[in-house]
């Protein structure tokens, strides 16, 4: 072929001697060569930021559809928290009043004597505020069986007041223990520190700080 002849003569040296035809073909093969850099330069790095881009949109739609997802409920939460608190508020109004603890105590005392139970020791101690209620230990020392262990904790149960009790480092072992470690007469002794609660009055819970009407603290 006429092309291929020409192209095997070409002089290196004289460029512009070249055929019409070879020039042509020169010049589109170094134009599919330019282009072809272009595009591993540019387009290719432009399609790494495409494919990054993307993947940020998927993540950013994940995001959005979770937010989304908890807006929609957040009315409901709201509720079922304000619920959750008038809940927790009518629970806390059944324990004792401030004017109703000190009677509270003697009916504890009287309700571990009818029981059968020995008080050694009873001294309550000075409360300690929490949000909505009050602590009060009693540091004691009773002596009796386990059957009027379980008379008394029945009877403090059926109290008219909600009565929690709540142990802390309180032991149990066997009074007049003989060299085998057992009780003889099988009493038992009880003693430790035992807390007891009530709700707080309104004028005596934490005031919470005045806010403006954008909401925010004085």
């Amino acid at each position: 072929m006429k092309f291929l002849d020409d192209l095997r003569n070409l002089d290196r040296h004289n460029v512009g001697g070249w055929p019409k035809s070879i020039k042509l073909f020169f010049t589109g093969l170094v134009f599919v060569v330019v282009l072809l850099a272009g595009w591993y330069f540019q387009i290719s790095s432009q399609q790494d930021d495409l494919t990054n881009a993307e993947s940020q949109e998927e993540q950013l739609k994940t995001e959005f559809s979770a937010k989304q997802a908890k807006s929609a409920n957040l009315e409901a939460l709201e509720q079922q928290l304000a619920d959750m608190q008038d809940m927790l508020r009518t629970l806390l109004r059944q324990l004792p009043s401030k004017t109703e603890m000190p009677e509270l105590l003697i009916d504890i005392s009287q309700t571990a004597l009818a029981a059968g139970i020995e008080n050694e020791l009873f001294q309550p101690g000075p409360e300690t505020p929490k949000d909505f209620y009050a602590e009060k230990p009693i540091t004691l020392r009773m002596v009796g069986t386990y059957h009027q262990f379980g008379t008394f904790i029945s009877g403090v149960a059926s109290l008219p007041r909600v009565v929690i009790l709540t142990l802390h480092d309180v032991s149990l072992s066997p009074k007049d223990a003989g060299k085998d470690g057992k009780g003889g007469s099988g009493l038992l002794v009880l003693q430790g520190t035992v807390k007891t609660y009530r709700y707080l009055d309104d004028d005596e819970q934490p005031k919470k700080p005045a806010t403006t009407a954008k909401g925010k603290k004085k």
